[in-house]
């Protein structure tokens, strides 16, 4: 691993240890899926967390997950998850449900579809791939993750500077829901239509972030 992806890693790997969510917002190519994998392993593997780790991605990226997964750290176990709805259950029932696994690996539809499955779990890690999907925080997707149990959610996003303060503000009501729980104050800071920014709001906004 370079020396950037090494600190990403270690840097992860202290929001576990105090028990903290996260944004891991690099540029695409940069190495987000190497990374998280890398956590993942260091959890699974190292310190033998008991409770498995939920990886919810894009369908086009799906087959590169699972393949870097095998690639990078062969000892994580991962089931992937995704097929018909036969193809699914089979999978549930003799993989998922066994509990001999490290890493679930799925799509946004397959968990929108086996949500009462996956709510049967209690997950360590919450790994969201291209994140930036919640950015609504009222979005289908993001409501079903919401009610699935997790200790940890990391957010992957090449994008986290792009979006605006209410798109921003649900990304870290995702992470943080007791923290960030009304987007009044990044509303009220920067009014696009009207081109009013609030100063204050904004120290205020920034003091909060940090």
């Amino acid at each position: 691993m370079r020396d950037y992806q090494l600190e990403g890693l270690n840097w992860m790997i202290s929001l576990h240890a105090r028990g903290l969510n996260g944004i891991l917002a690099d540029e695409m190519g940069l190495g987000k899926t190497l990374q998280s994998i890398s956590l993942l392993g260091y959890l699974s593997i190292v310190e033998r967390e008991p409770a498995p780790h939920l990886v919810v991605v894009p369908l086009t990226v799906l087959g590169n997950w699972c393949k870097e997964i095998e690639r990078w750290c062969p000892g994580l176990r991962a089931v992937r998850l995704h097929g018909n709805k036969d193809e699914r259950r089979s999978i549930i029932e003799t993989q998922v449900a066994a509990g001999n696994f490290h890493v679930l690996v799925t799509t946004y539809e397959c968990v929108a579809s086996e949500a009462t499955a996956l709510r049967k779990l209690r997950w360590r890690f919450l790994v969201v791939d291209e994140a930036h999907r919640l950015k609504n925080e009222e979005s289908k997707l993001s409501v079903i993750l919401r009610s699935i149990k997790v200790t940890n959610r990391l957010l992957l996003t090449g994008t986290p500077i792009q979006n605006n303060l209410h798109e921003l503000w649900a990304l870290l009501n995702f992470l943080f829901p007791d923290i960030f729980n009304t987007s009044e104050p990044f509303d009220r800071s920067f009014d696009s239509k009207a081109g009013h920014v609030s100063v204050s709001s904004l120290d205020r906004l920034q003091r909060l972030l940090q």
